[in-house]
Order: C-alpha cells, then structure tokens, then sequence
C-alpha cells in the first residue's frame, strides 16, 4: 500500500508542507496554538533543509498515487532528526513503516543506539518501538521553547 525510498531535494516543497500542517493540525492536541505555530515556522528555512539532507539519510512514504505521505530521517551515528505522517495518513502504520527502514538502516551501519528528541505527540509510538525517556526537555523551536524528551533505544549490548 505504501512505498519507501531515498528522498531528494526535489521533494523540498513537498516536505516542507507536510511537515508543517502535520505540526499545526497533528501535534495541536498537545501543545498550544502559540507553540505549533512558532515549530512549523521552523520548516521556513530552507537553508537549515539544505543542511539537515547534508548529514541525515532522509526517506519517504509515497502511497499508491505517489504522493508523500510521511518522511522521516537518521544519520549514521544513529540520531533519528526527523519522522512525520501526513495529518490524513495517521494510524496507518506509515510511521512503523518508516521506522522500520530506519532502524534497518542503523543496523547496517553498525549503530549501537538510536537517539531522537520526540515531541509529547510522539512519545507514546516511540514507546512501542522500544524506546526509553532519557530526559524530559524544553528545546527551543523558533522564538519559543516546547517540551520534549530524548529517548533511545539500545540496538545492541556492549561492553
């Protein structure tokens, strides 16, 4: 039903506008209307995409007509920047399947440990896959500062 591959910097615009209606609509039921605002706005800024796909291995879920339903992202140190579903694509397994391909991903690249910063929304899917909170936070977005928690998961034992 879906499908996954390498995302380019051709789909830039569609990225930017899932992202931010996936915040504004989405991520609404936990933080005010102030605090998904100023986190959307930070999808304004191209350069820091351009940058972001400098160090992150981004992928994309297209459905069956090829448009993007979900992105999401990790670098080979295993830090997990990004994973967002369309606002009409949620609880559709979208988001497992994204991170599903990441973690493959992480394995193959020998990574001991997947980090991210989860927002409130996220908390409880990141908890499914076998994530722990590390630390409860408060990161700033743009102008404000939202509550967040780092979480990892251990890929492996070492000693």
């Amino acid at each position: 039903m879906f499908t996954i591959r390498q995302a380019t910097v051709s789909d830039f615009p569609e990225l930017t506008e899932l992202y931010k209606n996936t915040v504004l609509s989405v991520n609404r039921k936990d933080y005010s209307a102030e605090e998904v605002e100023d986190w959307a706005s930070c999808g304004d800024d191209i350069t820091h995409w351009h940058e972001l796909f400098a160090e992150q291995y981004y992928i994309v879920a297209e459905n069956k007509k090829r448009e993007i339903v979900g992105f999401a992202s990790i670098n080979d140190a295993g830090y997990m920047h990004t994973m967002f579903v369309h606002k009409d694509f949620q609880h559709q397994g979208i988001a497992t399947l994204l991170y599903n391909t990441l973690e493959k991903y992480a394995r193959e690249k020998d990574v001991d440990r997947i980090s991210s910063e989860v927002s409130i929304t996220a908390r409880p899917f990141f908890e499914k896959q076998g994530f722990v909170v590390d630390e409860k936070q408060k990161r700033k977005a743009n102008r404000l500062c939202l509550i967040n928690y780092k979480m990892s998961k251990k890929l492996r034992i070492t000693y």
